[in-house]
């Protein structure tokens, strides 16, 4: 699974074997430093392990530098247009930056940055973006959009491998999940480096997570991807705990316990969505990691067919029954349901 070079952002490994990591990306601005730290948090309690923060203003250095400080996860600088911002970032003491090679394309530029970032230890992400190709890369490639990423990844990859510098992750995003599979299918071919994956602007609410989800699961699934971001017009930690119900879904990571349920049909016994609601109550979402736990309507939908969780729930005509992988345990009314998994379930 993924990419044969690895880099460290202050500490963190992507690449090179270290477990899929999962990103977000501040939706608060570098002018309120308060509620920036507080997203941090927020972000760092969900489970993310690196954020991204836009910096479009030299004046943003010294707030960014007071956030860096206050962040209990690793920050990355999103930087467009102009190199000296990107070293305005690596001043203000943040390890990572991220450029973008549809409208920073600067050799001279280029090279004082990664001089910087050599000295400092930091870790460059070249991030193509389906919304910034400029006309030369779609020229060059007759308008074929997919392979208009690669070129921007290629074009500013070479760069920096001109500069002996090679910390770097890359990345090619569209808001088309073919575009970014098909980009990404050969940037994982060619180069050895982490890739940073994902399918920009995929929208909010469910459409958003399923495009999300497609593109990010497409990709996973073929060994291409060190680190991911699901970008949602939605709260950050949002996109972390769709990040990590894709890893789940393939079996790349776990954060907690993963539920298995019936969709349920007019055969159920119990109404699965509440006792799936109490379960939760009783049973952390980051608690149990690794384990399975089933809640099935019905006998039918019961032991037998949720066989392979770890601990289950069905219920049946007075109440419900737990079983262990299949075979049954106890029995008990909805009254003592807290109660009865507390007695099966170790919490740990």
């Amino acid at each position: 699974m993924g990419s044969r070079k690895s880099v460290s952002i202050e500490g963190l490994k992507i690449g090179g074997g270290a477990p899929v990591r999962v990103e977000s990306m501040l939706k608060t601005r570098l002018t309120d430093i308060a509620g920036g730290a507080e997203e941090t948090a927020k972000l760092a309690a969900a489970g993310c392990e690196l954020a991204r923060v836009a910096l479009p203003e030299q004046s943003l250095a010294a707030p960014f530098a007071e956030l860096i400080k206050k962040s209990p996860l690793p920050l990355m600088a999103d930087i467009h247009f102009d190199h000296r911002l990107a070293l305005a970032a690596l001043g203000a003491g943040c390890r990572a930056i991220r450029i973008n090679p549809g409208n920073m394309s600067g050799s001279a530029g280029l090279a004082e940055v990664t001089a910087a970032a050599k000295d400092l230890g930091a870790v460059i992400r070249i991030g193509a973006n389906g919304g910034s190709l400029n006309n030369a890369q779609l020229e060059k490639t007759d308008g074929d959009r997919g392979a208009a990423l690669v070129l921007a990844v290629e074009e500013q990859l070479k760069m920096l491998l001109e500069n002996k510098f090679e910390d770097i992750i890359i990345s090619a995003k569209s808001s088309s999940v073919e575009e970014t599979a098909r980009a990404n299918a050969i940037l994982a071919n060619r180069w050895p480096f982490p890739l940073h994956i994902g399918i920009t602007e995929a929208g909010c609410g469910n459409s958003g997570i399923v495009k999300g989800a497609v593109g990010i699961g497409l990709m996973l699934a073929q060994g291409i991807g060190d680190t991911i971001r699901v970008s949602l017009t939605s709260p950050g930690a949002e996109e972390v705990e769709t990040g990590y119900n894709i890893l789940q879904a393939l079996g790349l990571r776990s954060r907690g316990w993963q539920l298995v349920s019936c969709p349920t049909c007019g055969r159920r016994r119990i109404e699965v969505a509440a006792l799936v609601e109490k379960l939760r109550a009783i049973i952390p979402p980051t608690a149990n990691k690794g384990m399975t736990i089933a809640v099935m309507g019905c006998e039918v939908n019961g032991p037998k067919e949720a066989s392979g969780a770890d601990f289950g729930v069905a219920g049946s005509p007075n109440g419900f029954i737990v079983f262990k992988k299949g075979a049954f345990l106890c029995r008990g009314e909805m009254e003592d349901f807290e109660k009865i998994i507390r007695e099966q379930i170790v919490i740990y």
